[in-house]
């Protein structure tokens, strides 16, 4: 009896795992499906190595942080254009966009980075922080930070 009492809970709890759904996906405003949207794009800039683009997103003041350093707009374009870091594939795991004020936005990307920094090729995980900023009508990229996270994220 104790046995298929144990079995029949283990069925229902099963069942029920089982039809569990997904979290559902975000739903952004206008303005920060903006800024997704613009860091999406950048990413596929990245793999591509189009540093046209690249070099009209990133404010001249902007700063990159990666693990082997930080540097400025100049060098991050020349680290794309010359394969230095080549950013292969972003896989993003999760999206938050924050908002400081109207001309300041805050976008954290969860993600799986496959890249090739001298001439190996690594995966990653990262929380990116982003920081866009609006100085006179257009967003601009002001600074771009990897984190290093110890595990990869949650399978969903």
């Amino acid at each position: 009896m104790k046995a298929l009492v144990t079995g029949l809970l283990l069925v229902i709890a099963g069942s029920h795992l089982a039809f569990a759904q997904h979290p559902a996906t975000p739903t952004f405003t206008k303005e920060e499906q903006e800024i997704v949207s613009l860091s999406k794009n950048k990413w596929q800039w990245m793999a591509d190595k189009n540093v046209e683009p690249l070099n009209d997103l990133f404010h001249e003041k902007s700063m990159f942080v990666h693990m082997g350093g930080s540097w400025g707009k100049e060098r991050e374009i020349e680290v794309i254009k010359s394969g230095g870091i080549w950013y292969k594939k972003a896989d993003i795991h999760e999206v938050i966009v924050n908002f400081v004020d109207k001309n300041t936005a805050i976008l954290l990307n969860r993600i799986t980075l496959v890249a090739e920094v001298g001439g190996n090729e690594v995966i990653s995980h990262f929380m990116v922080t982003e920081v866009y900023v609006r100085p006179e009508g257009s967003w601009k990229l002001g600074s771009l930070t990897f984190s290093r996270l110890s595990a990869p994220p949650p399978q969903q």
